[in-house]
């Protein structure tokens, strides 16, 4: 009795190792996916006005783990007007992405200038009401 207790154990470890290797595809159909897409869009083509349509009136931005650093979509405007306009070779590369029911992790690669290295970061976005309402980024 106690074999087959240790052939059942190892057999279902096996099983759960192997599965845990298994490439889920993301639902690029979910609200979440979509609203974290069309953002990202707009971001690379610098349009403020798509880039805040998926942003609830109330979004608020936090430095990890919860400092404040924006909240308001009129905030938004301003800041990534400014941004838009003053950095021309702006391009954020999306390196891998995570969807889990309202929560979407996006790990990025951020170009600035043609002379520095991408900067690094993670962003988190958490959508409720069909819309963006945080993003906490990870840098």
């Amino acid at each position: 009795m106690r074999n087959v207790f240790i052939f059942l154990s190892v057999l279902l470890s096996t099983t759960c190792f192997a599965q845990s290797n298994k490439k889920e595809p993301l639902d690029t159909n979910s609200i979440s996916y979509k609203l974290a897409q069309a953002q990202l869009v707009a971001y690379n083509n610098r349009d403020i006005d798509a880039f805040l349509i998926p942003y609830s009136d109330s979004i608020e931005i936090y430095q990890y783990p919860n400092k404040l650093l924006s909240k308001g979509k009129e905030s938004m405007r301003v800041e990534y007007s400014k941004m838009f306009q003053q950095t021309p070779n702006l391009h954020c590369n999306l390196v891998k992405r995570m969807v889990l029911g309202n929560t979407v992790i996006d790990e990025e690669s951020v170009v600035f200038s043609k002379t520095a290295p991408p900067f690094k970061a993670i962003a988190i976005y958490t959508v409720q009401n069909n819309k963006i309402q945080r993003v906490t980024f990870i840098q």
